[in-house]
């Protein structure tokens, strides 16, 4: 298992859209995201809170039709 149990410090700062860690805990507390604080204060929030992966899936290519003739690149 090659997933990590918990967010890491720069998802959690992606997801609040802050550094700051007071700020970060107040948008997991308005928000209703279950975390807990570690021993420096930092929020810890555990991916399952969040749902799905955070991560996007790769782009897939879009269709393109064959009489269009050879796709752009």
């Amino acid at each position: 298992m090659s997933e990590k149990l918990c967010l890491t410090r720069d998802e959690i700062k992606a997801l609040a859209r802050t550094p700051l860690k007071a700020r970060q805990l107040a948008f997991l507390r308005q928000n209703g995201i279950r975390h807990y604080i570690d021993g420096q204060g930092w929020p810890v929030v555990l991916r399952a809170a969040v749902g799905p992966d955070p991560i996007p899936s790769p782009n897939i290519a879009k269709w393109w039709p064959n009489k269009a003739g050879p796709r752009p690149r």
